[in-house]
C-alpha cells in the first residue's frame, strides 16, 4: 500500500447515492478497492440505521457507522465497538409537538432507534421515509411517544417554515439542533444538542487510530458541514449546496457522476481493470 490508511466517511443521499438512490457499479468497485489497500470506509447519514443498512451491505463493509446525523453510532459486526445513543429528552420532544400541534403542521414522526411513530398517515413518508422492519405506531405522538427519541421529523405547511425555525431556535435553542432538508419535503429534522456527524466520525476515527488529517469526509447538505469542516479533506459534491462548498478543502463531481470515485481514484491512485466497463 503506497499511502498510510486513510477513514474515507460517506454521506447516502446526494452524495453516495445517485437519484435513483444507487450506489454505481464504479464507485462500488472504486470503494472496494480503496478497502483491500487497507483504507476504512464509513457510512455517515442523516438516515436511520434500519435505511442504511441495505447499503452497508451492498458495499460488504466492515465498519462502525453513524446515523441520526451523530445521535446513533454502532457497529453492526462487532458489539465490543459500544452503542452510542444520545436521544432528546422525552419533555423536550412533547413540547415541541404540541407547539406543532396547536399550529396544525402537515405531520410529525417521532423515531426511537427503528421504532417509528407517525402522527397522521401518510402514504408519501411511508413510502420513502419508514421501512417495513420498523415498529409504527400511527396517532396521537404526544400519547403514543414514552422514550427519548432519537430524532424528531417535521413537516410544515410552506408557510409555516420561517417561523417554526424561529420558534425552535427561540425556545429550544440549548435542547436541540435542527435542520431543514431540501426541497421539495422541506422537513424539519430534530435533534439533540450538540450532535452532527462529526461527533460520530471522532469516535470513529478513534477506534481506527486515525489522525484527523487522514480523514476524507464526503457531503452535499447542511448536515454534512461539521463533519467536512472537521475532516482532514473535507469534499463537497458537485450539487452541494453553496455553503458546504465554501467551507470545503475539495469540490468534486456530482452524485450523478460518481464523485466519490472520480475524488477517490484521483487521491488515492486507484486504477481500475477497465473504466468503460463500470461507468
Amino acid at each position: 500500500m503506497t499511502t498510510k490508511p486513510h477513514l474515507i466517511a460517506i454521506d447516502l443521499d446526494g452524495t453516495l447515492l445517485n437519484s435513483e438512490k444507487n450506489i454505481s457499479e464504479r464507485t462500488k468497485s472504486v470503494i472496494a478497492e480503496a478497502r483491500r489497500q487497507g483504507h476504512h470506509v464509513a457510512i455517515a447519514t442523516g438516515r436511520p440505521y434500519r435505511a442504511s443498512v441495505r447499503y452497508y451491505n451492498e458495499l460488504a463493509l466492515d465498519s462502525p457507522i453513524v446515523n441520526f446525523n451523530g445521535a446513533f453510532v454502532h457497529h453492526p459486526l462487532d458489539r465490543s465497538f459500544g452503542t452510542y445513543h444520545s436521544p432528546m429528552e422525552l419533555n423536550t420532544a412533547r413540547s415541541i409537538v404540541s407547539s406543532c400541534t396547536e399550529i396544525n403542521v402537515k405531520n410529525i414522526m417521532a423515531e426511537v432507534l427503528d421504532d417509528v411513530y407517525l402522527h397522521q398517515h401518510d402514504e408519501l413518508i411511508m413510502q420513502n421515509m419508514i421501512m417495513n422492519e420498523s415498529s409504527i405506531y400511527t396517532g396521537e405522538i404526544h400519547k403514543n411517544l414514552k422514550d427519548d427519541p432519537t430524532s424528531l421529523l417535521i413537516h410544515p405547511h410552506e408557510q409555516q417554515l420561517a417561523d417554526l425555525r424561529s420558534m425552535l431556535k427561540e425556545h429550544h435553542a440549548e435542547m436541540i439542533e435542527h435542520r431543514v432538508w431540501a426541497a421539495p419535503l422541506n422537513i424539519i429534522e430534530i435533534v439533540r444538542a450538540g450532535l452532527n456527524k462529526s461527533v460520530g466520525l471522532k469516535r470513529l476515527a478513534e477506534h481506527f487510530n486515525v489522525p484527523q488529517e487522514r480523514i476524507i469526509a464526503f457531503g452535499d447538505e447542511d448536515n454534512d458541514l461539521e463533519m467536512i469542516e472537521y475532516a482532514g479533506t473535507g469534499v463537497a459534491m458537485g450539487n452541494a449546496i453553496t455553503e458546504l462548498k465554501n467551507i470545503s478543502n475539495e469540490i468534486t463531481m456530482t452524485n450523478e457522476e460518481d464523485g466519490v470515485a472520480s475524488f477517490l481514484e484521483e487521491r488515492l491512485n486507484i486504477i481500475l481493470p477497465d473504466k468503460r466497463q463500470l461507468s
